[in-house]
């Protein structure tokens, strides 16, 4: 995904090399309608000077045309041809009868097409007072046409011109430069543009990375620092941003207190009820029809008080207020008593339950009773959802810096779709799924394994395939005095 800042960049080199472009294009432009326009004016300086060259011939001498036999043929006579024989260029003139009565070495070079063409041009635009661009023999030119009125009625018009040619190359060659040269202005001004960006955009990554550390509900105390005045985008942004994090902080706060205190509520009566139905069960007259109804209340209470402590629980660690009593803890001892509780619950169900740990001590700094409920969770859920004669394996090893606890079942799996969904609060595996079909846990033993585990320093990972099995690993790192840890030091 691209980021903003790239984004800015490339718009920015986009809109840069878009800019250079148009400005080449019209600096060529205007070069080279500069240079047409020079040309024009130095043009039509030498044909208002043959024009009046001819003029004066004539008043001079009289006629400035010597017939000949051919009546399409006619020149100059000698005074006039050598006077505009010392003008150098290229200079041609027209009589009455569009023919060309002189042509300057330059323009007797033409072949006779490109001649023909040249004094028909001549003979039809003398009187726009313009000038014209026309091709005569692969090259383009530039002309300029007077009429000769003066001259008599036998001279209509002279007409000087240039090639266009180095008119053409001079722009052609400045828009080349501009071109090459280009790309490294670009590349110059990506690198100052994406420092720039970078540094426009500081404060929005300070609240977006300050956004990120706000991951639960236990950090909505924070607020986002203002990285502009009040009056900008950015500030404005961070001051709403902070009036909804106030807005979330109040919610949550009102959440968290409401479970905490209707949980504690609740341990009360329940307690109540659970002495009542245990005491009924005792009593030698009750009624076995009510025995069985007893069983069921006593169940359903059981299961009300499991999940008002988990609520309990979860509310206290979304307060803060949870506290680990920590001490070493030795993870071989602690997997034993999980075993014998795990293996009584596996002899009822059909399954085996393995354990394996080293028989040198593998010690944690951590709060025993928090880590044998996490323990005590996995193993439960592994019996739970593993099928008569399948097995569990509760695994103890030990790494240079940390130990981990496995439990590996042969069950029924978990569904692909639902591995990372697993440690999320209240939910709970498809009830068909179970190895009895029973009614689901409350949906909230895993996500308080995912607390102790992160509380103490460590993770929580699951690995699944459905029909084959799952595993639960914890890793905690280890207390400095455990064999593993002092065999690495």
């Amino acid at each position: 995904m691209r980021s903003i800042r790239a984004t800015l960049t490339l718009w920015y080199t986009v809109a840069l090399a878009a800019t250079v472009l148009a400005f080449g294009v019209t600096i060529t432009i205007l070069e080279r309608r500069s240079n047409f326009e020079e040309l024009d004016r130095r043009i039509a300086g030498v044909a208002d000077l043959e024009a009046g060259i001819l003029a004066s011939e004539q008043q001079a001498g009289g006629a400035l045309i010597e017939e000949s036999s051919d009546p399409f043929v006619a020149a100059l006579r000698l005074g006039a041809l050598e006077r505009l024989d010392l003008i150098p260029g290229w200079v041609i003139v027209v009589d009455s009868a569009a023919r060309g009565v002189y042509g300057s070495a330059e323009v007797r070079r033409f072949t006779p097409a490109a001649s023909d063409v040249l004094r028909r041009r001549v003979f039809r635009v003398v009187d726009r007072h313009e000038p014209f661009t026309v091709d005569l023999d692969r090259t383009r030119f530039r002309f300029v046409a007077r009429r000769v009125t003066e001259a008599g009625p036998a001279i209509v018009a002279v007409a000087v011109g240039e090639p266009t040619r180095d008119l053409d190359i001079a722009p052609r060659r400045l828009l080349t430069s501009m071109l090459l040269v280009a790309p490294l202005i670009l590349v110059f001004a990506a690198g100052i543009g994406y420092l720039l960006s970078g540094r426009a955009l500081r404060p929005v990554a300070r609240i977006i990375d300050e956004l990120e550390a706000i991951t639960d509900g236990r950090s909505l105390h924070r607020r986002l620092p203002a990285p502009l005045s009040q009056v900008d985008e950015l500030g404005r942004l961070a001051s709403s941003l902070n009036s909804l994090l106030g807005r979330l902080e109040a919610s949550f706060g009102a959440m968290r207190r409401f479970v905490a205190d209707a949980s504690h509520e609740l341990k009360t009566p329940l307690t109540v009820m659970r002495a009542g139905v245990e005491r009924a069960l005792t009593d030698p007259a009750t009624a076995p029809e009510a025995m069985v109804q007893l069983e069921e209340t006593l169940q359903e209470v059981r299961r009300m008080t499991e999940l008002v402590d988990a609520l309990l629980t979860l509310a206290r660690v979304d307060e803060g207020r949870m506290e680990l009593h920590r001490e070493t803890v030795d993870l071989g001892d602690l997997l034993g008593e999980v075993h014998e509780t795990a293996q009584l619950l596996g002899e009822a169900a059909g399954v085996a339950v393995i354990l394996e740990v080293p028989s040198e001590p593998v010690t944690v700094d951590a709060d025993r009773g928090r880590i044998r409920q996490l323990a005590m969770n996995l193993a439960i859920n592994a019996v739970k959802y593993t099928p008569a004669g399948g097995q569990v394996w509760l695994t103890l090893t030990a790494a240079p810096k940390s130990a981990s606890i496995s439990v590996r079942d042969t069950g029924i799996g978990i569904a692909p779709g639902d591995v990372g969904r697993v440690f999320d609060r209240f939910w709970r595996a498809d009830p068909a799924r179970s190895r009895t079909g029973e009614r689901p846990g409350i949906g909230l033993g895993l996500s308080i394994s995912k607390w102790i585990a992160e509380a103490h320093g460590g993770s929580i990972a699951v690995t699944s395939r459905p029909g084959r099995g799952s595993t639960f690993t914890v890793t905690l790192p280890l207390a400095s005095g455990s064999i593993a840890a002092v065999m690495e030091s």
